[in-house]
């Protein structure tokens, strides 16, 4: 197995502690605020969508702000289940049981892990958080496409996710989740585009788990 540099590498693990991500809609594009009644009824929408995925499976890239792209297999179930796993010439993992984010580093043999709820992806992945509370839609010139930027104003160490639908009937609750943008405490912006989505297949929980590669007397 081939893997990257040090230097590729130490970006590539402090964008995913940061927050996994997705580029938003470009300014140039941008089209006045819809009126707040058609706002509310378009995060109600997206909010409708991401609590109809009970799974899905998809293709992923994801750049992180120096422009590195990796690619790699992400899997979700509901509630609050994620793994993200990379192409072979990254060997990390990142993997979520419903309560934290863990990202394992299996060339240092290093494991980090923090509170859903104090990443950008809580906004993906905590049935506690309320996107509809702290989400804001973001215009766009596509009437099919959808923009919500979730932060918590309190809490802005807790960083900010921008969620992206493209509108499709075959996909749960009429939208298609493409990709997000997350920005850490610090603006750090990582890249994730979603393709080839599959919905409701068969995900064992054993999914979500991992291999501690830490001597057992240091966990």
């Amino acid at each position: 197995m081939t893997t990257l540099p040090n230097s590729s590498r130490t970006r590539l693990r402090v964008a995913l502690a940061s927050a996994l991500a997705f580029a938003a809609v470009p300014a140039a594009f941008a089209v006045p605020v819809a009126p707040a009644a058609a706002q509310t009824d378009q995060i109600d929408q997206a909010v409708t969508a991401l609590r109809a995925i009970s799974t899905m499976r998809a293709d992923f890239s994801q750049t992180d702000r120096n422009g590195q792209v990796v690619r790699g297999v992400m899997t979700l179930k509901s509630p609050g289940r994620i793994r993200f796993e990379y192409e072979r010439s990254v060997n990390m993992l990142v993997v979520s049981n419903g309560r934290s984010l863990t990202l394992i580093d299996y060339d240092v043999n290093q494991v980090q892990r923090w509170p859903i709820s104090n990443s950008p992806l809580g906004a993906l992945l905590d049935p506690r958080r309320d996107v509809k509370r702290y989400g804001r839609l973001m215009p766009t010139s596509n009437p099919n496409v959808i923009s919500v930027e979730v932060k918590d104003a309190k809490k802005p160490e807790y960083g900010t996710i921008n969620l992206i639908f493209v509108r499709n009937s075959a996909a749960p609750g009429g939208l298609e989740l493409t990709s997000w943008v997350a920005l850490d405490a610090q603006n750090k912006r990582t890249t994730v585009r979603l393709s080839n989505q599959r919905y409701g297949i068969a995900v064992a929980d054993s999914a979500f788990t991992y291999r501690d590669p830490r001597p057992t007397s240091r966990r």
